[in-house]
């Protein structure tokens, strides 16, 4: 069961403190901070001190703040949109809270969570854009860790191109249709020549090239991605893909793509859902091929998502061919295939030199018929073996397995859920793997791995499948009694 998103006890959102008073209690280094914090917007900063130290003193004359040097009082507070209070000293910043709260103004107490509304965020700084990690407190060197990496990320470019996107935001309003054609313009506006320009310095092209584009009368052209989801786990997605999920107007996903990385997506993208659990498909092949043809020739950029890697059982072949038929423009991602995920899972070399050179993906569907097929010859010559969806023809692989001259002792590693959290580990022998048939607690997808290199797997985290195997035994001879 997929665990709940944890939630915020604090909201973050921008407060306008554009020429509204900040006030700020306290005369030393607390003090100073938040008022170098706050002095980097334009708010009025009123400092509540009768004895500053001197930097603060400094930082007042400096900048413009209004100094009321006398003993605190709470008529200091009124009018303020904020209050900090960042004495030092327990008691008067409780005071301090406790007056600001009778007033009806949010407070911060520095170190006192206990006593906050709201808590000061480490904040990047390419104005007007404003990017502020918070942690409610609990963390607050984690936040400046996290502030400093986002910070070497954002060029100081940034900033400016944001102002000249704002100049620009009522000619876009006028000139373009709400929806993908003014979506697409700011697009291209903040990942193409007007950014590339801004980013050289030069601000007059930066201004020529968004207008170009603001009056190109270009039809927008759709585009699909087949990308790959990974096995489960959001933290394997690739920067490319979540790149096009973010950019995405439509996002087609499989039934087995978590929720979790839909959500990777924007917001107002349209989600359509397509199906294809084993024994329920929502949509045909045929109609999957004839959406997303529809959707490129409505303009829309797609991404199609889909399990694993798109190129690994995914259909992509069809797909593909498709939209080459039909002229609509699309590119392929990788992803991370099931079968990584369960020999990451289980640390298991997939080659191990001197044992095996060799893989093969397969579905174990490929062992239905008279004729064994070449794969199964591999497995002989010592290949690792990946199978792809294949608890409910385990024995069957199993037993043709054992019959083309395959080991019953060969080992075996099987993974439900590979990648996640809730992944549940197996390992045992060939002979062994027929119990999975009637293991009804597992629902999740199963990756089974089998060859001399699964010997040399981690075990410590996993289960024995002999165990089940034994339960399996006994099950079937109770049926066998009961008819």
């Amino acid at each position: 069961m997929p665990q709940a998103p944890a939630k915020l006890n604090a909201f973050p959102v921008f407060l306008r403190v554009a020429g509204e008073a900040v006030a700020i209690v306290g005369g030393g280094e607390e003090a100073l901070a938040k008022a170098r914090l706050i002095g980097q917007s334009s708010a009025v900063l009123r400092i509540i001190a009768d004895a500053p130290e001197h930097e603060l003193l400094a930082f007042i004359a400096a900048n413009g703040a209004v100094h009321i040097a006398a003993a605190y009082e709470a008529p200091h507070l009124e009018g303020a949109v904020m209050v900090f209070a960042a004495s030092g000293n327990e008691a008067l910043d409780r005071r301090v809270a406790e007056d600001a709260r009778r007033l009806g103004i949010p407070v911060n107490a520095v170190d006192r969570p206990e006593l906050c509304d709201f808590f000061t965020p480490a904040l990047v700084n390419r104005a007007p854009v404003a990017i502020a990690i918070g942690t409610e407190g609990a963390g607050p060197v984690l936040a400046q860790m996290l502030r400093s990496r986002i910070d070497r990320m954002l060029s100081p470019s940034l900033g400016p191109l944001a102002s000249l996107a704002a100049s620009l935001r009522g000619a876009a309003e006028r000139l373009l249709p709400k929806g993908n054609a003014r979506r697409r313009f700011w697009s291209e506006f903040f990942g193409g020549a007007p950014a590339r320009a801004m980013e050289a310095g030069q601000l007059s092209q930066a201004h020529d090239a968004a207008v170009d584009l603001l009056l190109s009368n270009a039809p927008a052209s759709g585009h699909i991605a087949l990308v790959g989801a990974g096995p489960g786990a959001e933290d394997l997605l690739t920067l490319r893909a979540h790149r096009l999920l973010m950019e995405a107007d439509v996002i087609v996903h499989d039934a087995l793509v978590p929720e979790a990385i839909v959500a990777m997506g924007r917001r107002d993208a349209e989600r359509l859902p397509v199906g294809k659990r084993k024994g329920c498909h929502t949509k045909s092949q045929a109609e999957i091929n004839a959406l997303l043809i529809e959707l490129g020739r409505d303009g829309k950029r797609v991404v199609r998502l889909k399990s694993g890697d798109p190129l690994v059982f995914g259909r992509a072949g069809e797909e593909m061919a498709a939209l080459r038929d039909a002229g609509i423009a699309y590119e392929v991602v990788p992803g991370v295939t099931a079968a990584f995920a369960a020999a990451a899972d289980f640390e298991l070399p997939l080659t191990l030199r001197g044992v095996s050179s060799s893989m093969v993906f397969t579905t174990g569907h490929d062992l239905k018929g008279n004729s064994l097929p070449d794969w199964a010859k591999l497995a002989i010559s010592g290949a690792t073996v990946a199978v792809y969806m294949g608890r409910s023809v385990a024995a069957e692989v199993a037993g043709r397995l054992i019959e083309a001259g395959l080991s019953p002792d060969t080992a075996v590693a099987v993974v439900e859920n590979a990648s996640l959290a809730n992944r549940r580990r197996f390992h045992g022998t060939l002979a062994d793997l027929p119990s999975l048939e009637v293991r009804a607690d597992l629902t999740g997808p199963v990756m089974t791995i089998i060859g001399d290199a699964v010997a040399g797997a981690n075990f410590e985290r996993s289960e024995p499948l002999a165990a089940h195997r034994h339960e399996g035994a006994a099950q079937t001879a109770a049926e066998g009694a009961e008819r």
